[in-house]
């Protein structure tokens, strides 16, 4: 298969590896509802810090778990002037970078700069999503090819699934070419990947705006076949053609006054977009027409009117606010119905002003069903802009047009930042000793490669079992607790864990600071000795 070189790739080409494995530090008061205990960290999650460390950071609670990925990163156009600030342990990627940050577009080595920047981030989203799940990536044509290539490489080319185009705006694409004074590449693009080629799509329903002649759209071509024009909706049109034969158009109609019904309730909050079967799975196909028979394909205005229900007169530098490209909450909560159910979870590394959680709570609202989203965002309006739209559109807002936005979308979110490093030097002198369910998490992820949906700390210290091994942990995050006798595995802690392990007819390991009983005899139990902290650096 072909593959893309770019400078540094032999450099961060398992850099992903070597990213330390972070705690994650709730904030009760940022969390909605504030809390005054540490909430915790199995429900909704806005994460302030660099993405790379915050998805290392969600590997031992979420590895294999997340059901879909939406992301928008930088397009790096030339004029975001964004940093690459990876810590890459090596003198030629810091001589590289010394005085070339922020990129621009007098950057020759901005694109570079930007795969390096992607290729660890997308290898450690890939370790996050379910074997059924889906990733897709929104970019436009300043790295859509070199995107393609990396996400191949990284995803497998067999479980690319296809792409959406998304028309920035409203402006026509006229369906002859005579017509056009100029052409201008007026849209974005997602990239849509499994992670497992067998993966399959549920089939879609045909959409449209019952509120205006839009409904239309989905079946009508800007081309003329006389062939092709026959009566649908009570109408014969006397130019143009249906986009289907007769018996199929039918089909659709009848689908599509289906949707209509059940979706009654919501079309007029926006127009709703066609999606149709392609050859490979599920492609949507977002399409509508504009004025004399020309043909515009987009995914919606951008969110104005959603931003400015939300956000109500709010305003900076004269803006609606600080993201003018704010994606369409209908964009995404169109796609999250198509492939999450309702426990779902999704992840957003690159949260902006929070569409993405607005889009879960949207559909959990319309549709029931309790998806979770993670939300990501390194910049500092991380609680001002991200974190405080998911606040508003819970609570209502008292302007809001939307019935649903106004009464509010309900449910809650806990606030986090990265902690410290969770490693062996650290724990050793003190400095930091996580909390026993982070340190459980830590050490059945690194031992198994798996993220349990729960921990529970029983009095023997298991906490938890896989099909082949029982995993014991004696811990509290005490320094003193830690240096003293009951921290090890003596005779009667062994003892009880043989039992266990007869019972359940499987080996334990047992991860402790010290043991009393040497590991001949616990050999013979059938249990395994972890030194920690140790133990948290390796495989035992």
């Amino acid at each position: 298969m072909p593959t893309l070189e770019f400078k540094g790739k032999q450099i961060i080409y398992a850099h992903h590896l070597t990213v330390p494995v972070r705690a994650l530090d709730a904030h009760p008061a940022k969390s909605f509802p504030p809390q005054k205990s540490p909430p915790e960290l199995d429900g909704n999650l806005i994460i302030h810090g660099d993405n790379l460390h915050a998805l290392k950071a969600l590997l031992p609670r979420y590895a294999g778990r997340v059901h879909c990925i939406y992301i928008d990163p930088p397009y790096n156009t030339g004029n975001e002037k964004w940093i690459y600030n990876d810590n890459v342990n090596s003198p030629q990627m810091r001589d590289w970078l010394q005085g070339k940050n922020p990129v621009d577009g007098e950057d020759l080595e901005r694109h570079d700069k930007w795969l390096c920047m992607m290729w660890p981030r997308l290898h450690l989203l890939r370790e996050l999503l379910a074997e059924d799940g889906v990733i897709f990536v929104n970019i436009d044509s300043n790295e859509h090819h070199r995107l393609r290539l990396i996400l191949d490489e990284i995803f497998g080319v067999e479980n690319f699934r296809n792409e959406i185009v998304v028309r920035r705006g409203t402006k026509n694409v006229q369906s002859q070419f005579e017509k056009i004074d100029s052409l201008s590449i007026g849209h974005d693009t997602v990239l849509v990947y499994s992670k497992n080629a067998a993966t399959k799509f549920r089939k879609l329903t045909v959409g449209g705006d019952a509120d205006e002649p839009g409904k239309w759209d989905t079946f009508w071509r800007g081309t003329d076949r006389p062939t092709m024009r026959f009566e649908l909706f009570g109408k014969t049109p006397p130019t143009g053609q249906w986009r289907w034969n007769e018996s199929r158009s039918k089909l659709a109609k009848r689908n599509y006054e289906e949707y209509l019904e059940s979706y009654k309730s919501e079309m007029s909050l926006d127009a709703y977009y066609g999606m149709r079967l392609q050859e490979r799975g599920m492609r949507p196909d977002f399409i509508r027409m504009g004025p004399n028979n020309t043909v515009q394909y987009y995914i919606g205005p951008r969110n104005y009117k959603v931003l400015s229900d939300v956000w109500m007169n709010v305003r900076t530098a004269g803006k609606l606010t600080e993201f003018p490209h704010e994606k369409h909450v209908n964009q995404l909560k169109r796609i999250l119905e198509w492939v999450t159910d309702e426990d779902s979870i999704i992840l957003d590394s690159f949260a902006g002003s929070a569409t993405t959680a607005h889009a879960v709570l949207a559909l959990n609202k319309s549709k029931g069903g309790n998806r979770k989203f993670i939300l990501v965002e390194c910049e500092n309006y991380a609680d001002k802009i991200t974190a405080e739209r998911v606040r508003r559109v819970i609570k209502g807002v008292s302007t809001a047009k939307d019935p649903a936005l106004k009464a509010g979308l309900g449910g809650r979110f806990t606030y986090c930042t990265l902690g410290e490093e969770i490693n062996a030097e650290k724990m050793l002198t003190g400095e930091n000793l996580p909390d026993y369910e982070t340190l459980a998490r830590h050490l059945v992820w690194i031992n198994t490669g798996e993220s349990p949906a729960a921990i529970r700390q029983r009095k023997d210290g298991l906490f938890y079992e896989t099909n082949s091994r029982l995993y014991h942990l004696i811990y509290e995050p005490d320094l003193e607790f830690l240096r003293g006798s009951e921290s090890a595995l003596d005779g009667d802690r062994a003892d009880r864990i043989a039992k266990k392990v007869a019972e359940k007819g499987k080996p334990a390991v047992v991860f402790a600071a010290a043991k009393y009983v040497g590991q001949k005899e616990l050999t013979k139990m059938n249990i395994t000795f972890a030194a920690l902290p140790f133990a948290v650096e390796g495989v035992v």
